[in-house]
């Protein structure tokens, strides 16, 4: 990391950059969850489904590499193992062994409300204190809250469909 962008941080960075790995971990999780999950859904809705699962997992993806250029910015190493990354991780893996469309839906909700409180805390701790990554969690916040209620939305749509017929 360069001097003056050293300057700027006011907190611990080591703290910090535990807490992105931390993040960085869920990422990789979260990708291969959503990823995964779209190969196997079953169910109506499948196709809305799975276009959105994959949507998703294009998303994580892109936050995963957005957090280990800032880790590496700080000076630190990214997670190198990814068997680490159930060690660190903050939100976990949920297995889709139950491929059911709304199975799917509900996991990824609960991780997606996961990964909002983990944005949260990483915007309370770097808010005033370091700017670069108080912007970086706060647009990985911005996808998370749209992730959560795009998945929302297709559970409500599916509700609506069932009724219907």
């Amino acid at each position: 990391m360069g001097k003056r962008g050293r300057e700027i941080v006011k907190l611990d960075v080591e703290l910090l950059i535990k807490h992105l790995n931390k993040a960085f971990a869920d990422e990789w999780l979260a990708y291969y969850q959503y990823w995964v999950g779209a190969k196997v859904a079953v169910g109506p809705m499948r196709g809305a489904v799975v276009a959105e699962l994959m949507e998703h997992a294009l998303d994580e993806l892109r936050h995963a590499d957005m957090l280990v250029e800032r880790i590496i910015q700080l000076g630190g190493t990214p997670i190198l193992k990814p068997e680490d990354w159930y060690e660190h991780t903050n939100c976990g893996y949920a297995e889709p062994s139950k491929p059911s469309v709304k199975e799917l839906l509900n996991q990824n909700i609960e991780a997606e409300q996961c990964a909002i409180d983990v944005y949260s805390k990483i915007l309370e701790l770097t808010k005033d204190k370091d700017p670069v990554t108080y912007n970086l969690a706060l647009e990985i916040l911005e996808d998370e809250v749209e992730h959560e209620e795009d998945l929302q939305a297709l559970v409500e749509d599916m509700m609506i469909a069932k009724d219907m017929y």
